[in-house]
This record gives structure tokens, C-alpha cells and sequence, in this order.
């Protein structure tokens, strides 16, 4: 089957979701070496895949970075920049900090241009992800000593439809989906084993207390309810007369990171 921008964005998703919930070096996946292959992949689709180019470059950026290998990441993180790649936000993340004070990191980031509706919707994709994980925190504490067989719901804020400034946008986007999926698969497989140890309870030698499993159950879709109405609430709002024309990003160091 012949590579397409939706098929390539599905395996990009895939890579970034491994390793967000197994790590930088996933079992059964080398996510760098399956960014070095949509890299290819998506330049040989021309100008439509030039921002699939850049979420490649931007992926194995990070991956070189988190494993201390400075250079290679700034290579890569220059090449995303040539293809189109303007978060300028996750540019100030802890993981990439550090490089600021290196010139060559510097010299791309000058490069950069950014819409004020994209960093708009930059800084909320960010901050969504940040939620998103305190959110994935706070239920595995509440799932503690649960005794019903249920599975959490994590409900996320809809993604944002508007049609963004600059395809880098769409780079963030798909971060932020493969966070959701990462987050999402981490929570269904620990209800699966609470749920299983329960179980095993019951049949073993019916000591699982149906009372308070019922309970249970009833407090789990509360906080469950909650959290998809927190979610809706949240959905991304374009600032009405936000400017649209590229400008420079803000400067280096001035961007606080969502917490």
C-alpha cells in the first residue's frame, strides 16, 4: 500500500505512544529508527509531507536529547525547523532548557516564525498535556484498594478544529493525541489487573466484599462524570481578532512552560 499523510500520521502516533508508555527504548519497538523511516517516507511525499519531515526530525531530536547525545539532537531539531517545525513552546521544556545557552540552539530558534493564534493554541496543547498527566495521577490514587471490576474512563478535551496558521501546529496536535492514547492504554491495563485481582477473589474463596464494590462502582462514575465535564470545559477557544500574520516567536527564555 502506498504511503499517504494519513497513514504516515497513524504511525507516528503509534511510535510516539510506545514510547511515551514504555519508555525511550520500547519492547518490540525502535521508535528511532521508525522516525528515521517516516522521515523518508514523508519526504518522498513531497510538500504535503514536509510536516510529517519535521514531527520525524522534532521526535529524534527529543529522543537524542533525553539520551545525552547534544549534537545529533540539534541536528535534528535544525532539520525540523527547516520543514516547517515552530513550537516554539516546547521549546521551553525542562528536557530542552539546557540547550538554550548553546548558540547553535539559539541560531534555530531565531529561525522560527509563529501566528499569535498558533502560539494561542501552542501554549493550550501544552498545558492540556500537562492536565492530562496530573489527571492520570490523581485517578491511579483514587483507584486504590477499588474492589469493583469497572474500567476509568479518561476523557480528554476535544482536539481544536480550527484551521491552524502554520502546519507546525499540526505536529503539536499529534502529540498531544498520542499523549491521550498513552495515558488512556496506562489506565485500562491497571483496571485490567485490579479488576482481575478482584475477581480472583471472588472465586477463590468469596472474600470480595459485594457491598463495597458497589460502592465503589458508584464513586469511580462520579469521578469519572467529573472529569469528562472538566474536560468539555476545557475545549480550546480561539481569541476573537487574534492576529494571523507570522511574526517572530517570543524570545528565547521568555516562554514559562505549562505546569
Amino acid at each position: 500500500m502506498a504511503d499517504s499523510v494519513t497513514s504516515l500520521t497513524a504511525h507516528v502516533h503509534d511510535l510516539l505512544a510506545a514510547v511515551m508508555t514504555n519508555g525511550l527504548t520500547p519492547r518490540g519497538v525502535d521508535a528511532a529508527a521508525g522516525l528515521h523511516d517516516v522521515v523518508a517516507r514523508a519526504t518522498a511525499l513531497g510538500p504535503d509531507g514536509r510536516w510529517l519531515v519535521a514531527s520525524g526530525h522534532s521526535g529524534l531530536g527529543g529522543l537524542a536529547v533525553a539520551q545525552g547525545q547534544v549534537d545529533r539532537g540539534l541536528l535534528h531539531f535544525d532539520a525540523a525547523v527547516a520543514n516547517g517545525f515552530n513550537d516554539c513552546v516546547a521549546f521551553h521544556m525542562p528536557l530542552v532548557r539546557p540547550l538554550h545557552r548553546d548558540p547553535r540552539f539559539r541560531a534555530l530558534y531565531e529561525r522560527m516564525r509563529v501566528t499569535p493564534a498558533d502560539l494561542d493554541e501552542f501554549l493550550w496543547l501544552h498545558r492540556e498535556m500537562q492536565i492530562m498527566a496530573r489527571d492520570a495521577q490523581q485517578a491511579t490514587v483514587d483507584n486504590i484498594g477499588r474492589l469493583d471490576t469497572g474500567v476509568t474512563l479518561f476523557p480528554h478535551a476535544p482536539m481544536p478544529t480550527r484551521e491552524p496558521n502554520t502546519p507546525g501546529v499540526l505536529i503539536t496536535r499529534l502529540d498531544l493525541a498520542a499523549t491521550q492514547t498513552a495515558l488512556r492504554q496506562a489506565a485500562v491495563k491497571a483496571d485490567l489487573q485490579r479488576s482481575a485481582g478482584n475477581v480472583s477473589l471472588s472465586l477463590i474463596d468469596d472474600s470480595w466484599d459485594h457491598t463495597r464494590a458497589r460502592h465503589d462502582a458508584w464513586h469511580a462514575d462520579d469521578l469519572d462524570t467529573r472529569r469528562e465535564q472538566a474536560a468539555a470545559a476545557r475545549a480550546f477557544v480561539e481569541r476573537p481578532g487574534i492576529g494571523t500574520m507570522l511574526i517572530p516567536c517570543p524570545p528565547l527564555g521568555s516562554i514559562v512552560y505549562p505546569a
